[in-house]
């Protein structure tokens, strides 16, 4: 292949690239629109655009602009924090399962959160909640990997993964069952669930600044995925040091998951899905996966946090159930396609 051909191709790869980031923005402002119109009371988006502007009834300023804003916000944020955070997870651990979720993060940083609120020391709207959160999300990224080491297989990984949630879950259940508070209890059991309902601008302020630092780290070391795509001692060689890349990535999913968990509770399989979702679209290269992959995280809990309004039920569904529901086969179907390729290759 000529150097005309090699350059060609590349420009048609980054047109697609473009293209594709285009058209995940217009998706995440279409789902945004959408999500500040529906609820018990339906707005068109021409209404919706003018209550944002001060425009309308009263009525619907207050519904779009204080009701609905924030959770619209929220729903954004924390899906582009997971799916980038996947994203970056995938890239440093150069394996395909790798997320948030699996290495049990938002659990470890759901038990922090349950931990304070049960002892007193916070309630859902204090700045000691994300705080806890994310010192416990730091310590179970931190703990996988000094359990499974640098190399560990897919096999290790997962039951690595599993222990620290299993860990993470069974020290949350304590907690809940020697809580003297039934209604501590019963706010905690329904906040694990997973929801963005009835969130104010004090949840977003409370866990936006940790989710955009989260964000920057990550972001700040998208370069050196590129490199460590080639191996450790690749990256090395090419001035990449590993070993405090491995520690900012751990610091950025910690801030980011533990600034969301701290007012959504546990959203599952977005880390996990997003990165997938995009690799046939914009190619296998960690660096450049890292937008798409936010954008498609903020789409995908914009949708379901939509869904979970308009499913007909005699109660409130949680969005991090219907995530889940979603995310468990998908992480299926991931595991029996590594399968066949790791047979693929032995044969």
């Amino acid at each position: 292949m000529s150097v005309q051909d090699v350059m060609a191709t590349a420009e048609i790869a980054a047109r697609r690239r473009s293209g594709v980031t285009a058209v995940l923005v217009a998706l995440v402002v279409l789902l945004a629109l959408l999500s500040l119109g529906i609820g018990p009371v339906r707005l068109s988006p021409v209404a919706v655009i003018d209550a944002l502007f001060g425009g309308g009834s009263d009525v619907a300023q207050v519904i779009v602009r204080e009701i609905r804003l924030p959770r619209m916000i929220l729903a954004v944020a924390i899906g582009a924090i997971l799916g980038v955070s996947g994203a970056a997870l995938q890239g440093l651990l150069r394996n395909p399962l790798a997320a948030p979720e699996l290495f049990g993060a938002p659990q470890s940083a759901a038990f922090g959160a349950v931990l304070v609120i049960s002892l007193g020391l916070a309630d859902v709207r204090s700045y000691a909640l994300p705080v806890a959160a994310i010192i416990f999300a730091f310590a179970s990224v931190f703990m996988l990997l000094a359990v499974a080491g640098r190399n560990a297989g897919l096999l290790i990984l997962i039951l690595a993964g599993l222990a620290i949630s299993s860990l993470a879950g069974a020290t949350t259940a304590l907690v809940m069952n020697l809580s003297a508070n039934p209604f501590v209890v019963f706010e905690i059991a329904f906040w694990l669930l997973g929801s963005l309902e009835d969130r104010s601008f004090r949840h977003v302020m409370l866990a936006l600044p940790f989710i955009v630092a989260g964000a920057i780290i990550l972001f700040s070391q998208r370069n050196a995925f590129r490199a460590l795509s080639l191996g450790e001692e690749a990256a090395q060689s090419l001035g990449v040091d590993v070993d405090r890349l491995r520690l900012l990535v751990i610091a950025g999913v910690a801030l980011g998951v533990g600034g969301a968990v701290a007012v959504s509770g546990t959203i599952g399989f977005i880390g996990l899905v997003a990165p997938h979702l995009m690799r046939p679209l914009i190619g296998h290269d960690p660096t450049r996966l890292l937008v798409p992959s936010a954008l498609t995280g903020s789409a995908l809990l914009l949708a379901a946090d939509i869904a979970v309004r308009i499913i007909p039920s005699t109660s409130d569904i949680k969005v991090g159930v219907l995530t889940s529901i979603i995310g468990v086969p998908f992480f299926l179907y991931l595991i029996m396609r590594e399968r066949r390729a790791l047979a693929g290759g032995v044969g």
